[in-house]
């Protein structure tokens, strides 16, 4: 299995912290290979990074990262990195046969949630979200998260920033089949402007978008300087089995 890297925006939360964020160094280790460790250790063989934004700069490091890592970790640049990120998906989507693991740069992961997420498989849902139901988490930003309202079989019928109900907040990582590109470009087809999140809702509407819950695991999404602060302190604690081998 593939894991898909969306690495193409501007970052500019981050701007005062670093100029690149998928390449900023969480104590030492960019978070773009962050991700792709954490890929690798849930089972995946290669991972496929869409660019846009300074697409040179971080293409150039893809092969160091690819090295230490040790699996192919190669790159695919989006046409537009303006446009939203759902067209960074279907980009990299093309790219890759079957299911895969998709995941956004700046958010990382304890072990347990991408090890788990890659299991999540079945013929009832066409992407699993991994969701935390600690709405009140302190390392969620809420004026940032994107929430999820969800059904009594724990499958999406709402996702986005401004619903006014949710059960649990997204945590950025997802098992994705090749439905979810093409829901986001069926939303596209009718007029949105093809966000991930558009194409969410259309699988959640279709009853296909299922959720696991992490439980009390830990992730972070590194959008920010106060987040950047945390990850800096939490991560080499919370990420043993990549600090521990450095």
């Amino acid at each position: 299995m593939d894991a898909l890297i969306i690495a193409a925006g501007f970052g500019s939360r981050l701007r005062d912290v670093s100029d690149s964020k998928p390449l900023t160094p969480i104590a030492g280790v960019p978070l773009l290979e962050l991700g792709a460790r954490q890929a690798k250790a849930a089972g995946v063989e290669r991972v496929v990074v869409v660019t846009g934004h300074e697409a040179e700069r971080i293409e150039a490091a893809l092969p160091a990262i690819s090295e230490r890592v040790g699996v192919p970790v190669v790159s695919h640049r989006v046409a537009d990195w303006s446009k939203p990120n759902g067209w960074s998906v279907i980009a990299g989507a093309d790219t890759i046969d079957g299911n895969y693991l998709l995941m956004m740069s700046d958010h990382i992961f304890s072990a347990r949630i991408l090890t788990a997420l890659a299991q999540q498989h079945g013929p009832d849902r066409g992407v699993t979200l991994a969701v935390d139901y600690r709405c009140d988490n302190p390392l969620v930003d809420p004026d940032d998260a994107t929430w999820v309202k969800l059904d009594q079989r724990g499958f999406i019928t709402a996702i986005g920033k401004t619903i006014p109900a949710y059960d649990a907040v997204d945590c950025g990582a997802f098992l994705a089949t090749p439905e979810l590109a093409e829901a986001i470009r069926a939303a596209i087809a009718e007029g949105k402007a093809g966000s991930l999140s558009e194409g969410m809702q259309r699988l959640a509407d279709a009853g296909r978008a299922a959720t696991m819950d992490i439980g009390t695991a830990w992730w972070l999404d590194v959008d920010d300087p106060r987040a950047y602060e945390l990850a800096e302190d939490q991560a080499p604690r919370e990420l043993p089995e990549i600090y521990a081998t450095l």
